[in-house]
C-alpha cells in the first residue's frame, strides 16, 4: 500500500505544480486534473515511483539528476502515449518546443525534472516517507478503491468524449 500512497500524494502534488505553473505563465487552462474527481496528475505519481524505484541505485547527486531526468521523461512519454492513442485526448503538446519527440517529451522540460528528482529525493520524500508511515493500515484499501474507481471512470468518460474538458464537470460554460 506504501507504493499507492506515494502514487497518490506525488499525482496531487504533481496537479499543484501544474496549477501554479499554469497561473503563472497565464494560461487560459488553469484546472490541471487529470481524474474526474480527484484532484491529481497521474504522469508525476508515475515518474516520481520510477524516480524512487531506480534512485537507490544512484551514487550521488548528479546520477540521481540523470537517473531523475531519464525516468520522468520515461513516464511522460509513456502517460503521453497512453493518452493519445488509448484515451485519444491530449494533456500537453510540445509540438514547438526545439527537440520535441513527438510533441510528448522535449529537452526544456526533462530538464525540469531531473531539479525536480533531486527535490523529489533530498527533500520530499522523506517527509513524505514519514507522513504516509503515520497513515492507519485499515485507509488503504478504501484508497485504493477509489483511486482505482476514478481512473477507470476518467478513462471511460475521456475515451468516450475524445476531449479533456469532459474532466471539468463543475465548470460552468
Amino acid at each position: 500500500m506504501v507504493w499507492m500512497w506515494y502514487f497518490s500524494i506525488y499525482s496531487f502534488f504533481g496537479f499543484l505544480l501544474e496549477v501554479a505553473f499554469a497561473r503563472a505563465i497565464g494560461h487560459p487552462k488553469r484546472d490541471r486534473k487529470c481524474f474526474l474527481l480527484l484532484p491529481m496528475c497521474p504522469v508525476y505519481g508515475l515518474g516520481a515511483l520510477l524516480i524512487l524505484w531506480l534512485a537507490p541505485a544512484a551514487r550521488g547527486i548528479l546520477w540521481v539528476m540523470v537517473i531523475g531526468t531519464l525516468a520522468a521523461t520515461a513516464a511522460e512519454l509513456l502517460m503521453g502515449l497512453f493518452y493519445r492513442y488509448v484515451l485519444e485526448v491530449e494533456f500537453w503538446d510540445y509540438s514547438d518546443m526545439r527537440g520535441n519527440l513527438m510533441g510528448l517529451v522535449c529537452p526544456m522540460f526533462s530538464l525540469f525534472w531531473s531539479i525536480l528528482s533531486l527535490g523529489l529525493v533530498y527533500l520530499v520524500h522523506p517527509l513524505v516517507a514519514r507522513l504516509i508511515a503515520a497513515i492507519p493500515g485499515w485507509l488503504g484499501p478504501p484508497a485504493l478503491i477509489l483511486l482505482v474507481a476514478d481512473a477507470l471512470v476518467s478513462s471511460i468518460a475521456l475515451r468516450r468524449a475524445g476531449t479533456t474538458d469532459v474532466l471539468r464537470w463543475y465548470a460552468t460554460h
